[in-house]
């Protein structure tokens, strides 16, 4: 089973909320789709269910056509972020309902109840109606409907946004095993970078209606394709400035040079962003391929067994974020070490250059 868009775009009047985009999405893995919110998530999995008209392409369902399909004969799951079940229903109707629906015989559906509840830990609660249950209760309801109906796609649009932080923990850690072996596609939609690197899988960048990038997320984190994606998978946030490079030399700001290597050397000469995350500007020099920089220390915080440091070059505020103690103060100026080793350099369109 896969699930493929070719060229799919969404028109509300004359606005384009979804540009023409083309992904293929694959079973055995976590699908995540990672934006902001406005990004065009939630616009995405709706053309992928069928619950909203497409201006223009083509959804295959391994291989068939379904982009004229209704919604029921998709054969799809949707949980949302906002626990949808049925008030007047125990927790085991409301399970089983797409089944009987679906006009499955009682002692199959009995079946694929107990086995979703008990993966759920909700046998004790098959006979309390959704009032009688918590948050995090109320969702594992919505997800076990979504296993126990085997459906060909499961869409999960942000569903442990709602609920405290430990039941997210707890959900997040789950939801891989949850559908693991069971041949659907699993999409997952979320505005957290850090529930895509801990869910795995593929992610797909989205930022107003487009895929920017599309890879294995831990791939996507190492060697992002533009400079969008680079600020993505960053906390504290990427350092990035402007630089000019001239022959095989580089020069950010006034008084800061350096000889590139690698790609960034065969560059054309002209001006780019670099990239370079906080934990490879540190305070002290591990070795003499670093470039000193120099700035005014602006705000500190020390977390566990890391520091930060926010300096200004009077280019701009960077970041530094350090393993153990410094003893920053804020107004002094302190000497910090980048490695150009580490760092991305962007076209000025924002593609990656090197």
């Amino acid at each position: 089973m896969a699930l493929e868009l070719i060229d799919v775009t969404k028109r509300v009047g004359a606005i384009q909320h979804i540009k023409e985009t083309s992904l293929l999405l694959e079973p055995g893995h976590f699908n995540v789709l990672l934006g902001a919110t406005g990004s065009g998530k939630t616009s995405l999995i709706k053309l992928m269910a069928g619950l909203d008209p497409m201006a223009s392409g083509q959804v295959l369902m391994d291989g068939e056509d379904v982009s004229r399909l209704s919604t029921q004969k998709r054969n799809i799951s949707l949980v949302h972020q906002f626990f949808i079940n049925y008030p007047h229903m125990t927790v085991f109707e409301n399970i089983a309902s797409p089944l009987k629906v679906a006009g499955m015989a009682k002692s199959e559906i009995a079946g694929r109840v107990e086995e979703a509840a008990e993966i759920l830990q909700l046998k004790p609660m098959l006979h309390r109606r959704p009032h009688e249950l918590s948050g995090g209760q109320q969702q594992r309801c919505a997800l076990a409907r979504a296993i126990a109906k085997e459906s060909r796609a499961v869409f999960l649009d942000e569903p442990l946004a709602n609920l405290d932080y430990k039941l997210r923990e707890e959900l997040r850690d789950q939801l891989p095993e949850l559908f693991a072996g069971r041949g659907a596609v699993v999409v997952y939609a979320t505005s957290e970078p850090e529930e895509a690197l801990l869910l795995g899988g593929k992610t797909a960048l989205m930022r107003d209606g487009r895929v920017t990038q599309f890879g294995p997320t831990a791939e996507i984190y190492r060697n992002p394709g533009n400079v969008d994606a680079a600020r993505v998978f960053s906390d504290p946030p990427i350092n990035t400035a402007e630089i000019t490079k001239q022959g095989s030399m580089a020069r950010l700001g006034a008084g800061v040079t350096w000889e590139l290597s690698g790609d960034a050397a065969n560059l054309s000469d002209g001006t780019y962003t670099i990239a370079i995350r906080p934990h490879h500007v540190l305070p002290l020099s591990r070795n003499g391929t670093h470039v000193q920089l120099s700035g005014q220390v602006q705000v500190t915080e020390l977390s566990g067994s890391e520091s930060s440091a926010h300096f200004d070059m009077g280019s701009g505020s960077w970041v530094s974020l350090a393993p153990g103690v410094h003893p920053y103060q804020v107004g002094e100026l302190h000497d910090f070490y980048m490695d150009p080793a580490q760092a991305y350099f962007f076209a000025p369109d924002g593609s990656r250059a090197a």
